[in-house]
């Protein structure tokens, strides 16, 4: 009789998804599991997808289901409706689901429904902002999940506090700081254009809705950021690029932008930048994989461990702090091990095949 294989299906949508998924992967195929990529195209454009493909050696989606834009339930339910037709045709024994994304939360909600087993990795984290679309989705992923890959000892505390622990709850590190480790001699400079690339530089991403969808909000950071002594580079999102537009704002003098950028040019922009400002969770991380101080352009973060170690400063929306922050900027990180000892990926493909 031959063996019979275990398989997963993987979801991803979005750009962080694509990073760790790269990692578990990667492990996956070192333990001997089958895998099946479902790529939902929640990000649809050829820099923000198709080259973290390419450069991070992601194997090549198995499904591809073009589903990006629309509103939030409009996006979810058009992935809810493919992803079900692709797992009932395929039957894995486990979906793994990545973050906190509308990807996340479909692929979660077509595998249940299914009697599927789900296993969501980064589970665990809070932002207790309810009007955040991602907290949702990461708190409703958690609550149906099976397994939950925590990357902190903090997460596992939030699981717990709403009652998920026992042994589907599993600390594991963050596979993010895996793929940091794994790429960091691979970082490739971006392309400047026909400008020099600048010596010293402050490095900017800003493209959650909260900030981009709100006057005020972008207003005050690109006024904040305007403050700053040394150029911000800014890999701008197209979605950003196109509010600052349409709500007749400018970008500061002082903006250097650049089209958005792969992994290894983003890792090549971080380990060289002077100081991160971000809105996005992955990049705050990224900054302290990197010895980086960050300041975050929102006004909570996922990441608390972050903010408590000092290398962090909340500075919201608000100009003055912002200006503030750059004059004063937090201290860079100091070799603390918050995220891991750089094996999460291999761990969860072990904890996978002993649940399997």
């Amino acid at each position: 009789m031959q063996e019979s294989v275990f398989r997963v299906a993987t979801i991803i949508g979005a750009r962080p998804q694509f990073i760790k998924a790269a990692q578990t992967s990667r492990a996956l195929a070192s333990a001997g599991i089958a895998e099946e990529i479902i790529h939902t195209g929640q990000h649809f454009d050829k820099n923000m997808s198709d080259v973290f493909f390419q450069q991070m050696g992601i194997p090549k989606p198995d499904f591809h289901l073009g589903i990006g834009g629309g509103t939030h339930g409009e996006m979810t339910g058009r992935q809810i409706e493919a992803i079900e037709k692709v797992l009932l045709k395929n039957t894995p024994d486990w979906v793994i689901v990545y973050g906190d994304t509308n990807s996340t939360l479909a692929g979660m909600i077509a595998a249940t429904k299914l009697h599927i087993r789900v296993a969501h990795v980064e589970a665990g984290l809070r932002s207790f902002n309810r009007l955040m679309p991602e907290e949702i989705n990461r708190v409703l992923t958690d609550h149906a999940s099976d397994l939950l890959f925590a990357p902190t000892p903090t997460a596992v505390r939030h699981l717990e506090a709403e009652g998920i622990k026992g042994a589907k709850v599993q600390m594991v590190g963050d596979v993010m700081f895996d793929a940091t480790l794994h790429y960091k001699s691979k970082a490739k400079e971006p392309d400047w254009g026909s400008e020099a690339a600048p010596k010293q530089f402050v490095l900017a991403t800003i493209h959650r809705a909260e900030n981009t969808d709100d006057q005020s909000r972008l207003s005050a950071i690109l006024d904040g950021l305007a403050t700053s002594k040394l150029p911000v580079v800014l890999p701008v999102h197209p979605r950003t690029k196109k509010q600052v537009e349409s709500l007749g704002l400018q970008f500061p003098a002082n903006f250097r932008l650049i089209p958005p950028v792969g992994y290894l040019e983003m890792n090549w922009l971080e380990s060289h930048c002077e100081l991160v400002a971000t809105d996005s969770g992955g990049v705050q991380k990224e900054a302290f994989f990197h010895g980086k101080p960050c300041l975050t352009l929102r006004d909570e973060t996922e990441w608390s461990e972050l903010v408590e170690s000092g290398c962090n400063r909340l500075v919201g929306a608000d100009s003055e702090v912002i200006g503030d922050a750059l004059r004063h900027p937090p201290s860079a990180p100091s070799g603390q091990m918050l995220y891991g000892d750089g094996d999460a990926s291999e761990k969860i493909a072990q904890l996978l095949a002993s649940f399997g």
